[in-house]
């Protein structure tokens, strides 16, 4: 069974915490934007694509909690809801994405009763949920057919359902190979610092029916070499338009590594994350969070006391090292620039 990490229900948004899995699995009714930015901010909501959807659903409870009568009024508080949401992450293209979406129904609307506009907000946060779990259903399609039956599979992170309305990018891949009966291998690595691997790449491959082997991101090299493995196959949060792809930190790392032993890296991800503002990945914004993720984690000091550490939470990998794309319309070979300006001009 694939996990589905987030519901509307009853005008609040259900959210599974991805920050006590695997120990717990505990879901929490969100009813303001304000709690929602703090989930975004502090990992308990993860994922490119997931952020832009619950950003979505956090615009319509900024909507709901306004007492705004005249459209002038509404248009100020719900400017201060994407302005919150928007200053959460800034990496994962997909939230802005969203509210920019979002901000679209507001303005076509302007003309319009403030209820009604409430409504077309609704909708269009359903609207966008629906469409990303369509998306990534076909991006597991896509995908499947460059998996073998047999085939060894590194995947790093997770871009699964928890990073999803539902079934995933990467992960979505392995599950439509599964589905299909391939048989296919999965290792995963742990991803430091907050071990998004081995909390929540394990568990959710688990609750599918896979069994995956963990390892230690040091030694990844080794294992790829190792254990043969096919291809290493990872999703993304942000994809310039000249095939540079911005991911978890340590996927550049594994880049070198599979051009060094000769197999493919495979980035699945949706068309939402390609961003045809920018030309290549010098121009991401890299997010950097807190050293305090790096020297503890859960309370327990992991380096002594003033170690002095840093935490970029992602890399950039190049387009040369990117063997090929995989989107819900289809999977893309380099050179990128032109098939990526054709999915988005």
């Amino acid at each position: 069974m694939v996990v589905r990490p987030i519901e509307w229900l009853d005008g609040k948004i259900r959210l599974i915490d991805q920050s006590r899995l695997p120990e717990k699995e505990i879901y929490h009714l969100i009813e303001t934007p304000e709690e929602l930015a703090e989930w975004i901010r502090r990992l308990k909501v993860r994922g490119a694509p997931l952020i832009g959807v619950a950003a979505a659903f956090g615009c319509v409870l900024g909507a709901l909690s306004s007492s705004a009568t005249k459209y002038e009024d509404f248009e100020h508080d719900m400017d201060g809801v994407f302005s919150l949401l928007a200053s959460t992450r800034p990496t994962a293209v997909n939230l802005f994405w969203a509210l920019e979406r979002m901000r679209r129904v507001l303005h076509t609307h302007s003309q319009g009763e403030v209820s009604q506009i409430k409504k077309f907000l609704h909708e269009e946060a359903v609207q966008l949920q629906k469409e990303d779990e369509r998306t990534c259903k076909r991006i597991g399609e896509n995908g499947a057919l460059l998996m073998k039956n047999g085939m060894r599979v590194l995947t790093h992170c997770n871009a699964g359902a928890l990073a999803t309305s539902y079934w995933g990018t990467a992960l979505g891949v392995l599950y439509s190979a599964h589905e299909q009966g391939k048989k296919i291998d999965v290792w995963v690595t742990e991803t430091r610092p907050l071990l998004q691997g081995a909390r929540l790449t394990c568990w959710e491959l688990r609750q599918a029916g896979l069994d995956p082997i963990l390892i230690t991101d040091n030694s990844a090299g080794w294992v790829i070499k190792k254990e043969k493995i096919d291809c290493i196959l990872v999703g993304a949060d942000r994809i310039a338009v000249n095939g540079d792809v911005a991911n978890k930190i340590g996927t550049y790392s594994l880049s070198i590594l599979a051009k060094e032993h000769g197999i493919p890296l495979f980035v699945a991800a949706p068309t939402s994350t390609i961003d045809c503002s920018i030309e290549s990945g010098q121009e991401i914004i890299i997010e950097k969070r807190s050293p305090d993720e790096v020297v503890g984690f859960r309370n327990c000091p992991t380096a002594p006391e003033g170690t002095i550490a840093m935490n970029y939470a992602f890399d950039v990998t190049p387009s040369t090292h990117v063997s090929a794309i995989i989107t819900e319309v289809g999977v893309f070979e380099p050179p990128y620039r032109e098939q990526l300006l054709g999915l988005v001009g």
